[in-house]
């Protein structure tokens, strides 16, 4: 008995220095490697973008998002934003049709980013557009994001992400979350999207500030019927078709941050949920396809089998705190070892501007997220079943 015991231990140290060890190694590599940002030649041509913004009830923020992602330094000849309209008041359509942008309502009996986006993507054609870019309908796009894809495919890209940022960080307490959750990106920028990148893999998307050549957009998203969690999947289809994934980290996209511990709860279902779908989806034909040497989508799985950063967290912090009263010191310390090496990966990761916001305040908002995401957890079913819209406030 003690011997199956110490096998169980032995397996679960070994999970979860898999995972310390996979944000370790990515945190390394992303301070050592560079994003796929290069400079514009004097010579390329405008590409026809169509900028697609999937919008569900989001009356309180669509209106200041357009005017904003109108900025943009790109022709205005060559890129249409298009409104995907699903639910919205009548008051907030006419106030759409006044401005400069293509509006497409759209009405679901069940509303999900995948049918709002093939939607859209059924009405556009490659004789009328390049590149199709998805975009939050809090999202504000820097004012030379545009140009930036443009030169990324100039260069030979077909996919990439942008570097999204948060918009709404102070320093009141009300906004404790929305700073975590901010870092919680940066991280996720430079682990997963830099650091991937600089390893010579693809960089993950995240569903918005995101780029893709049109026609490998429509057939990519083609049957996707994800409820949540569509930009895993429309990765992995990328990847199976030999696709890498760029990282553009000087294009910014700013985005509203969750500032509400409710929101983020439900937010993190959506996730998790979705990131269980995918790799129970996906864990045979990938695991087949790492097997027969096609890298891209077999990586893409085994990346997605991670434990999200701050459930990691719980977990290890957790387990050496019990290690203190049951366990051997060995013991102890080759746990507490794995809590130190996942605070190394933080730490690589986190940029200068966010560092000086954090506070020794924030780590007992780091303790109430820890344990919304453990409710997140147990309640991810709900997500299989709807939609979980996270709201936005003007």
């Amino acid at each position: 008995m003690q011997t199956v015991f110490q096998l169980l231990v032995s397996l679960f140290f070994s999970f979860l220095a898999l995972n310390t060890l996979h944000y370790l190694f990515y945190a390394f590599m992303g301070r050592l490697g560079r994003a796929d940002d290069k400079p514009a030649s004097p010579d390329q041509p405008y590409r026809r973008i169509a900028v697609l913004v999937p919008a569900y009830k989001e009356d309180a923020v669509i209106l200041e998002s357009v005017q904003a992602n109108l900025k943009q330094d790109y022709p205005t000849t060559h890129y249409d934003l298009i409104v995907i309209a699903d639910s919205f008041q009548p008051h907030t359509l006419e106030a759409l049709a006044k401005l400069p942008v293509r509006v497409l309502p759209v009405s679901f009996e069940v509303s999900t980013v995948t049918k709002a986006l093939n939607a859209a993507l059924g009405t556009l054609s490659t004789a009328d557009y390049d590149i199709v870019v998805v975009a939050d309908a809090d999202n504000h796009l820097a004012t030379d994001f545009l140009s930036r894809i443009n030169t990324a495919f100039a260069q030979g890209w077909r996919a990439v992400q942008g570097h999204r940022v948060a918009k709404n960080i102070t320093t009141s307490d009300s906004s404790r979350v929305a700073l975590l959750d901010a870092v919680s990106e940066e991280i996720n920028n430079h682990i997963t999207r830099k650091g991937y990148r600089a390893a010579g893999l693809s960089a993950t998307i995240i569903g918005s500030g995101m780029a893709v050549e049109l026609g490998l957009m429509q057939a990519a998203m083609d049957n996707l019927t994800t409820i949540g969690g569509f930009d895993k999947e429309l990765a992995m289809k990328l990847a199976v078709g030999g696709h890498k994934i760029g990282y553009l980290e000087k294009a910014y996209v700013y985005d509203e941050k969750v500032a509400k511990r409710a929101v983020f709860e439900q937010q993190r279902t959506r996730w998790i949920a979705a990131q269980w779908q995918f790799v129970a989806d996906y864990f045979r034909p990938g695991m087949r396809n790492l097997l027969a040497g096609q890298w891209l989508s077999g990586i893409k799985l085994v990346q997605e089998m991670a434990l999200p950063k701050v459930l990691l967290l719980g977990i290890l912090l957790l387990t050496t705190f019990v290690c203190l009263f049951t366990a051997s010191i060995a013991t102890t310390l080759l746990f507490f070892s794995l809590l130190l090496a996942l605070f190394l990966s933080m730490a690589l990761s986190i940029p200068d501007y966010l560092w000086k916001r954090l506070s020794i305040r924030d780590l007992g908002v780091v303790f109430t997220l820890m344990i919304s995401f453990g409710r997140a957890l147990l309640n991810m079913r709900k997500a299989f079943k709807s939609f979980m819209h996270t709201p936005h406030n003007a």
